[in-house]
């Protein structure tokens, strides 16, 4: 691909606001994380509770502290003030170009979500603000004083690699020639909601995340949200500094489990070597990873593995920076901030280190230094995974590398078109699809029906290719009734809720259940927002065959479509989407 430049950047983690947010620090400088005991989660009962915040006296001067309102809105909002201040330095007229904003998470409005639902409970009106906000795009409302009322904004459910497909799409889009500015990135906050699913599933610290260790014993939660305003490098004019460049992009799906990545890393593995041959770059130029770094178990393990069959031997002398041991993982917005921190760390000349560590696990044969040491790392490569088995990787560098290889664009085609679904149908699946029977009787609604709608579809093609073959489920419900039926259980059990009820309040997993029923392995995602998202959804797809990333994209539109919904749309003033799931097949024009 042409090299993206990454022109201005907005930040906010649990280590500052603007540049502060992403610092690795200086050459001998120690990192240290800043994941401690959390009162909030240990008065809701928490057994483990450990988390990194974001100070609430970063949020003050926003208008919207923390413990008012919602404050993933108020999060996005500090990065979004903090991108405008700088952009409007690098690119005065930035607001007249032709522009389109790509913002990714994994939990969208859930702090707002919580409190409607808590009020619906009690048979209390849920107010109108509260009702909008409550949506996984309510948030991006903080977006519109700043950017504009009318410009396209695209929200990304991808889970824990949302921030980094929102990048790498915004890259695409431009390469396109869709857009002349990007602005791409993700958010997510704390929620108990969300502290009490990942304690359910047995993924949480009971002390600091320590990826890549024996010692491991799970992750802590963080919050932040990162943006970058992206400009194809050729467009920057004369004299302007750039934090950097994004040089390649590949997304693939694990197409194995919809919690738990694959044990070989095949998938994950399989993106980087797309975002490698995207940017030109051989392995052997890389200088830093950026891990997911989870320092959950299975996670750790298999990305341990991409590494190795990545890089072979020259592991041993590469340093692995594992950005979730200080700041948490912060979900949709965990992609970005580890990709600022890594373009710090390119543009100061340093090799960052990790928070104390102990033995390293056996299978783990790359660098975690100690403390930052001064190098010259040129190249960074950015591994994010997520629930669904989602997968994306990116080549950073701290220069354009030269003016690379234009992605040849094809003209895409509408290869089939599926009837539309309201019930599902477990015997179709039964006999179209992977599911053995426990699966399939797992199934919950929204999944059900996407998987019944893409098997419809593809009747008259009959099977696709697995490796190139991704699906982009546009929606706007989005796992609302699945949340309701978590939280119920949750007020009625604290925090003793059942591991099984979490994964179906993920948003995209509908998408990542189409992979495994179908061994789909190409990028898979979800786009929710409003009555736009079936639109924005058919021009990611779209973007996604013409640029090569997949040979074909099933595109499913999905709504499950409950009470909780439709209290909410009526609260909110919206219209109620359409129940059940229409699915449509796109390929290249022959």
């Amino acid at each position: 691909m042409r090299p993206i430049a990454v022109l201005a950047a907005g930040a906010i983690s649990p280590l500052g606001l603007g540049a502060q947010a992403t610092r690795v620090g200086a050459p001998g400088e120690e990192p240290r994380s800043l994941v401690q005991h959390d009162p909030e989660l240990a008065r809701e009962g928490l057994k483990k509770p450990r988390s990194a915040r974001v100070p609430d006296a970063l949020l003050v001067d926003r208008g919207d502290r923390g413990d008012r309102g919602d404050r993933a809105r108020a999060l996005l909002d500090a990065a979004a003030r903090e991108l405008a201040t700088e952009l409007a330095v690098q690119l005065p007229d930035w607001r007249e170009r032709r522009l389109i904003v790509l913002v990714g998470t994994s939990a969208g409005g859930m702090p707002s979500l919580e409190r409607a639902l808590s009020a619906h409970a009690s048979q209390t009106e849920v107010e109108p603000a509260l009702a909008r906000a409550a949506f996984y795009d309510g948030p991006l409302a903080a977006l519109a004083p700043i950017v504009g009322s009318r410009v396209r904004t695209v929200s990304v459910l991808g889970a824990c690699a949302a921030s980094t497909l929102a990048v790498g799409l915004g890259c695409r889009l431009l390469e396109a020639g869709e857009a002349d500015l990007v602005i791409a990135g993700g958010y997510d906050a704390l929620s108990t909601f969300l502290a009490v699913g990942f304690e359910a599933l047995g993924a949480t610290t009971a002390g600091a995340p320590l990826p890549f260790q024996t010692a491991r014993d799970g992750l802590a939660l963080g919050e932040g949200a990162a943006l970058v305003a992206l400009m194809r490098a050729s467009d920057v004019p004369a004299g302007r500094s750039c934090r950097g460049f994004v040089l390649g992009f590949g997304a693939t799906s694990d197409a194995t489990h919809v919690t738990a990545p694959d044990p070989s890393g095949r998938g994950l593995a399989a993106a980087a070597h797309r975002a490698l041959a995207d940017a030109q770059v051989d392995p052997s130029a890389i200088d830093l990873v950026s891990a997911h770094a989870t320092a959950t178990a299975h996670n750790d393990s298999a990305e341990s593995r991409v590494l190795t069959s990545v890089f072979g031997s020259r592991l041993a002398s590469l340093a692995v920076h594992p950005f979730k041991a200080v700041v948490g993982h912060t979900l949709g917005a965990a992609g970005l901030l580890e990709s600022l921190a890594a373009l710090d760390a390119l543009g100061a000349g340093i090799l960052p280190g990790a928070p104390p560590h102990g033995a390293l696990d056996p299978g783990f044969l790359g660098q975690l230094l100690a403390a930052n040491q001064a190098g010259s790392p040129r190249l960074c490569l950015k591994l994010s995974a997520a629930f669904g088995g989602a997968n994306a990787a990116l080549v950073l560098g701290k220069h354009p590398q030269g003016e690379g290889a234009p992605r040849p664009l094809r003209p895409v085609a509408r290869l089939a078109v599926g009837p539309r679904v309201t019930e599902p149908d477990l015997d179709l699946l039964a006999r179209r699809t992977r599911l053995d029977e426990v699966r399939r009787s797992r199934l919950e609604r929204a999944s059900a029906l996407a998987v019944t709608a893409v098997a419809l579809a593809l009747e008259p093609l009959g099977a696709l290719a697995p490796e190139t073959t991704g699906v982009v489920v546009s929606t706007m419900a989005a796992s609302l009734e699945a949340d309701e039926l978590f939280d119920a259980r949750r007020r009625q059990a604290g925090v003793s809720v059942e591991p099984r009820r979490f994964p179906a309040t993920s948003p995209n997993l509908p998408a990542g259940v189409c992979t495994i029923a179908f061994d789909f392995r190409g990028p898979a995602l979800a786009i929710g927002g409003g009555p736009g998202a079936a639109a924005e959804a058919l021009a990611i797809a779209r973007a996604l065959v013409a640029a090569g990333d997949a040979e074909h994209v099933v595109l499913v539109t999905c709504n499950d479509v409950g009470p909780t919904t439709r209290m909410l749309c009526r609260a909110a003033g919206l219209e109620v989407p359409e129940d059940g799931a229409e699915a449509v097949v796109l390929g290249p024009a022959v």
